[in-house]
């Protein structure tokens, strides 16, 4: 009785220590985020409430572009904030570039699920195993699918962006119109950045504004490339300015942007590799003495303070892998 106290009260432990690391992991990055651009939004309205008082009272052309400008950015601000907040299935389809209704796709996840809850209880598993697995496939499985394809389609439409914005801006230099700069796009672009900027084509033609055909795209494409491309379009058709030479900057940024990405990349890849054999370790370490020596290591499995220990080991293990993610991802 005594050791099925202490097991109990050293899995309730771990759970715990186990739940307050994941939630470290996934909520102190969102609470730093959105408290460096709380930062960042005192300090502008310091430096412009500074400077107004400098000046006086004096008319200045420019104070009155910034405030524009300020309040442009703001607007997007809060629609971005407000799309972030109300995340629905069909928002996740679309971005993720597949043509199916949430309805389709949870049929699909539940026939799945079933599938695979049925099969593991027809060969004998428990009824908790079949449970377990079923609603890992009809529920979680739809879901890290819509995530990976949403992650390989943004990595397609950065890849390809910024020569669009080159497009665009040559063509300005030109004398094209704007929107036959879009259409180009729309023609002769690869992937994602093809599809989308037909679909801004497409809207315009039925009357839906640039300034709104963009805000749609945003949603389905959320990257912070994009979002400048929105902002330079969105600044520029309200206060007015050389949009030739707001892309080209644009542009510029997108290529930096993208070569200190590489160099992130190169430089972290020591440490990502030191993850990844010090997470595969102990599986790898545990499946090997299984092969070899199975008595030795079924006590493990059998014994109820072997299997706390894989339980508790589990645990710590997942907030290793999390503490390293976090210690390897870099903003930019």
């Amino acid at each position: 009785m005594f050791d099925a106290q202490l097991v109990f009260i050293a899995t309730v432990f771990m759970a715990v220590l186990g739940v307050g690391g994941i939630a470290y992991a996934a909520i102190i990055p969102v609470l730093e985020k959105r408290s460096q651009s709380n930062k960042r939004m005192t300090v502008a309205a310091g430096g412009k409430q500074a400077r107004g008082a400098s000046r006086g009272t004096a008319v200045d052309p420019n104070v009155q572009r910034r405030k524009q400008v300020q309040e442009t950015l703001k607007e997007l601000d809060e629609a971005q904030s407000a799309r972030k907040q109300t995340l629905t299935m069909r928002a996740r389809i679309e971005q993720a570039g597949l043509d199916i209704s949430p309805r389709n796709l949870t049929l699909l996840g539940a026939t799945g699920g079933l599938v695979v809850c049925g099969a593991l209880m027809l060969s004998g598993q428990p009824l908790y195993i079949g449970l377990l697995a079923g609603f890992a496939a009809g529920f979680g499985f739809p879901r890290w699918l819509l995530s990976f394809l949403k992650a390989r389609r943004l990595k397609l439409f950065t890849a390809e962006f910024a020569n669009a914005v080159d497009v665009i801006v040559r063509g300005l230099k030109a004398g094209l119109p704007l929107h036959d700069c879009i259409t180009i796009i729309s023609t002769e672009s690869e992937g994602p950045v093809r599809d989308e900027f037909r679909e801004l084509v497409e809207g315009q033609r039925v009357g839906i504004t640039l300034e709104q055909g963009l805000e749609k795209m945003t949603e389905r494409v959320p990257l912070a490339d994009l979002r400048f491309f929105q902002i330079v379009i969105a600044i520029q058709q309200k206060t007015g300015g050389n949009l030739s030479e707001a892309l080209g900057n644009l542009s510029k940024v997108l290529r930096d942007r993208k070569v200190l990405h590489g160099k992130i990349q190169a430089m972290s890849q020591e440490a990502k590799s030191s993850a990844a054999i010090i997470g595969i370790l102990p599986p790898g370490v545990m499946t090997l003495v299984y092969v070899t020596t199975p008595d030795y290591i079924n006590l493990l499995f059998e014994e109820r303070m072997g299997q706390a220990m894989l339980i508790g080991g589990a645990m710590w293990m997942l907030i290793g892998i999390l503490v390293m993610k976090k210690m390897i991802s870099f903003d930019y």
